[in-house]
């Protein structure tokens, strides 16, 4: 470890300064090799990094159907326990965001299954309610928050977090067709809530 430097005319000891001409991901990649070897510390800076953009994913993914909090500390949780199997062929922040997405796939999995529903079901529901909101402003968060699950899961993975077709068929199980398919109905469904 580097030591406090001292200027001798003043006899007070300074913190060694930060190395500049590091590689920008140097200190990421310093994080998570320390937290691999469990400095807790060290994953603290990473989680700071990187919870904002884990929480907007597990709230658009989610919409009305969960908590998006208690989500995300699953999800780092779920990090901290599998960090040792990151092997570092891509950056953290993919390796933990496939991870988040994979967490969330599997909560909206077990929760359809726990109430014994379809995640597909509900257009007829989902245009009333659109209907019902007709007077009101409705905004784009709002509206995607409201569309099926299904639909609203492609719509997230594929438009805004730029994922292709072939790898949200990977990551849902469903074919790459079928993916297509939902992007299409929730652009659909957005356009029409939007519109009203």
């Amino acid at each position: 470890m580097e030591r406090a430097l001292r200027r001798p005319e003043d006899g007070v000891s300074r913190p060694p300064t930060p190395d500049r001409t590091a590689a920008p991901g140097a200190s990421e990649a310093a994080d998570v090799a320390l937290a691999a070897s469990g400095d807790q510390r060290a994953f603290e800076r990473l989680y700071r990094q990187h919870v904002a953009r884990i929480h907007s994913l597990a709230r658009r993914m989610l919409g009305a159907d969960g908590d998006p909090d208690e989500l995300t500390q699953d999800i780092f949780v779920r990090a901290w326990e599998r960090l040792g199997t990151y092997r570092g062929e891509a950056a953290f922040g993919t390796w933990l965001h496939r991870l988040a997405v994979n967490a969330i796939l599997n909560w909206r999995r077990s929760e359809a299954s726990s109430r014994g529903r379809v995640d597909d079901g509900v257009d007829a529901e989902l245009l009333e309610g659109a209907r019902q909101a007709a007077g009101e402003d409705l905004d784009l968060e709002g509206a995607i928050r409201r569309l099926p699950p299904g639909a609203r899961q492609v719509f997230v993975l594929h438009d805004v977090q730029g994922f292709k077709h072939e790898e949200i068929a990977t990551m849902t199980g469903v074919t790459a067709g079928t993916s297509k398919a939902q992007l299409h109905r929730a652009r659909m469904l957005l356009r029409a809530m939007l519109e009203r």
